[in-house]
């Protein structure tokens, strides 16, 4: 059987490849269910993975929910699948990267936008066409879509349905960074590599910071750093050691 959700490691990463090629990777139950068991053991490996990549195989990254598997009903193994799988990757204790090339629409979007980063080639396609189907966010569009890109900008892509281009997608901030197709993913192992670089356990506790002040204000949020940071990383000595040998 087909694996609908492709896992790899390599020194340190996990990619997760959306694996359903020959249908753009649109998106079906059984998808989220293989994605959910891969993001439950990434959270129990923070010794072993200290970054995730999450892109799809193929000529895209998603076309977006699968329309004939919403049409079929197929019953959920547990509430909400969907919302819950995209939140729990979201709050992994590794940095996730996303790798959009291509289409990435509606339901594809709501995942992408999982990711702490977001990577876009110059072919990518973003849009949110809920509008287009009579239907609504259910897995996150409505409040992560504005904390990324400010509620002006979320209002048209959500209200207009309108598509937009890697490059307009680095402008408006929805992605980090926009590279041609011809070197997407050699920037993505440099990006990758150049992240894992950095102290895992910093990753990890500044990660967790920013998850945790979400929405507080200035002062409880300055606080909460104040008392509740995770402190010095067990790699501190080392790297400073390194620093002045050089």
């Amino acid at each position: 059987m087909t694996e609908l959700v492709k896992r790899e490691d390599s020194n340190g990463l996990a990619t997760l490849t959306l694996n359903r090629p020959d249908k753009m990777n649109a998106l079906t139950v059984q998808m989220f269910m293989e994605l959910h068991e891969h993001v439950a053991q990434l959270e129990q490996q923070t010794e072993q993975i200290g970054a995730v990549l999450l892109r799809g195989a193929g000529r895209c990254f998603s076309a977006g929910n699968d329309l004939h598997d919403i049409a079929a009903g197929k019953p959920l193994p547990m509430p909400h699948l969907q919302a819950r799988t995209i939140d729990r990757l979201a709050r992994l204790p590794q940095p996730v990267i996303t790798a959009v090339h291509s289409h990435c629409y509606t339901g594809a979007l709501e995942l992408a936008l999982a990711g702490d980063l977001i990577v876009a080639s110059e072919s990518a396609r973003f849009a949110d066409t809920h509008a287009k189907w009579a239907l609504t966010p259910l897995w996150g569009m409505s409040q992560r879509l504005p904390r990324r890109v400010g509620a002006a900008r979320a209002r048209e892509m959500m209200l207009l349905g309108r598509s937009y281009s890697g490059k307009q997608a680095e402008n408006m901030g929805l992605a980090n960074f926009c590279v041609a197709d011809d070197v997407f993913d050699a920037e993505l192992e440099k990006l990758a590599r150049e992240l894992l670089a950095g102290s895992w356990f910093s990753h990890r506790a500044n990660k967790r910071l920013l998850l945790e002040t979400d929405g507080l204000s200035l002062d409880a949020g300055l606080a909460h750093e104040v008392f509740r940071n995770a402190g010095k990383g067990p790699d501190m000595q080392e790297r400073i050691a390194a620093f002045g040998k050089k």
